[in-house]
């Protein structure tokens, strides 16, 4: 599935994964934006796969009228050597019923390119939260079995909330409890097959609505960077807003372009 940009496929052994889930609001796609345009992330490759409807488009991280031409597809992979990063871009919807599919064509490529773990950006329907949800931080994470021998002590160091099982079944009290997240895509599907396949992989989400979800993006990477630390904050810095975090140039259009003047 995986179509490298030169002649030889890229070394991704213990490299860890950053990805969205095409969720509500569109939240892990942004925040993934923010994080390959402020590292400056280069391009090594796409996926070609039949599982989302087909895009393409120009540059969506372009600096200079040079590199605006540059044409950009549905699923595009990024990579920063230095930090043992690589990025998966997924920028359209699933075709129905090919979700799963996709889900399993990725981590079987994640098995041979011998990355060592995946980190899932998501978003849930806030409107779903519970009580002790809304009255607590929007932030929520998952870990599979696999995955918490080896980052646990970290997470309980950041004082995270791990998500909540919530009734299989909604609005039914007696009904088994199970981890749900409406509006997360993929999100759950990744997380299970991760799960069964014994993959180390790490969801962190937002609960979210929609409307001009900016906000959120910044938030939520920044949740992911008090863990990874992507870029580390300047001294002079407390607060986690003011990290430098890059606009990628194509959110100048993220509404569409302004009112043309012949309308009034």
């Amino acid at each position: 599935m995986f179509v490298p940009c030169g002649e030889s496929v890229p070394d991704l052994t213990n490299f860890t994964l950053l990805m969205p889930a095409v969720s509500v609001g569109n939240v892990g796609q942004l925040a993934i934006d923010l994080i390959i345009s402020t590292l400056n992330m280069c391009k090594i490759g796409y996926f070609y796969t039949d599982c989302l409807v087909p895009m393409v488009g120009n540059n969506p991280y372009a600096t200079e009228e040079e590199n605006a031409g540059e044409l950009s597809i549905n699923t595009e992979v990024y990579s920063l050597t230095s930090r043992k990063l690589v990025v998966l871009q997924l920028r359209s919807i699933f075709i129905k019923y090919k979700s799963k599919s996709f889900c399993e064509k990725l981590l079987a490529w994640v098995k041979s390119s011998r990355c060592a773990r995946i980190i899932v950006l998501s978003s849930s329907h806030s409107y779903h939260c519970n009580d002790v949800q809304l009255r607590s931080t929007p932030f929520r994470y998952l870990l599979t079995p696999s995955m918490q021998k080896s980052v646990q002590n970290k997470i309980k160091s950041l004082n995270w909330l791990e998500m909540e099982k919530s009734p299989c079944i909604p609005e039914m009290n007696d009904s088994d409890l199970c981890i749900r997240v409406p509006g997360g895509g993929i999100t759950k599907t990744l997380y299970d097959e991760s799960c069964s396949k014994e993959i180390q992989m790490a969801v962190l989400l937002k609960f979210v609505s929609e409307g001009d979800n900016i906000p959120d993006a910044l938030s939520l990477v920044e949740y992911l960077n008090e863990w990874l630390q992507i870029i580390k904050p300047s001294r002079d810095s407390r607060a986690a807003s003011a990290l430098p975090w890059k606009i990628p140039s194509s959110w100048r259009l993220l509404f569409g372009s302004g009112l043309p003047p012949a309308l009034f």
